[in-house]
């Protein structure tokens, strides 16, 4: 399997040659969920294009989306159940139609220990999954739901590449921990604002925004 010609840039030429022969390409529809609550962790996944949304569901079953996986990125959460052993505490779904490389958990530890590139790039990985976890506790904490509306609005145009988003206020009711009734108030308010337009299951993000 011939991995991305970016990544000459990223990993050293012996890890490449391994990443030939050890991992998988797999391509997945927008929707198709690539991890859920309680699976075993078999393959950390490094996302080649599309995206991923990483959330958490509390006792209720209600979701709380703790951060995007973008190209040339993978997760932390994932890594850390790969090396422990441990069952997924996170859901992760293709936000968008995605491709991505598997990298199997055998082979994870060997690599950190031979190869300096891939441990800067799982350090490099935790780091910044935990700052946008941090900023998810952030918004919840200290600010208010319209505040984290707009930020949430826009974390999703910039993850899928689009001004235009396909979502229901149910759906973003849900990500955000509320109800529709109020995300439908809030989105209204945008619209008479003049930064967002309001379609059936869509919202057009507009620059004022």
């Amino acid at each position: 399997m011939k991995t991305p010609a970016h990544f000459k840039d990223i990993f050293e030429p012996a890890l490449l040659k391994e990443m030939e022969s050890k991992t998988e390409r797999k391509t997945v529809k927008a929707g198709t969920v690539i991890l859920d609550v309680g699976q075993m962790v078999r393959v950390m996944p490094i996302i080649l294009s599309g995206s991923l949304r990483v959330s958490r569901m509390d006792d209720e079953g209600r979701e709380i989306l703790l951060y995007y996986i973008n190209p040339d990125e993978t997760c932390a959460m994932t890594f850390s159940c790969c090396m422990e052993h441990f069952p997924s505490e996170i859901k992760a779904v293709a936000e968008d139609d995605a491709e991505m490389l598997l990298v199997p958990v055998q082979v994870m530890d060997e690599w950190l220990a031979k190869y300096p590139s891939w441990k800067s790039f799982v350090m490099k990985t935790i780091r910044s999954r935990f700052n946008d976890m941090l900023k998810t506790i952030d918004q919840i904490a200290f600010q208010k739901l319209d505040e984290r509306l707009v930020n949430y609005l826009k974390e999703k145009s910039r993850a899928t590449g689009s001004t235009l988003i396909n979502l229901s206020h149910e759906q973003i009711a849900t990500e955000l921990a509320t109800s529709r009734v109020v995300i439908s108030r809030l989105l209204k308010k945008l619209e008479n604002d003049k930064k967002v337009l309001l379609y059936r299951n869509q919202i057009k993000l507009l620059n004022a925004l």
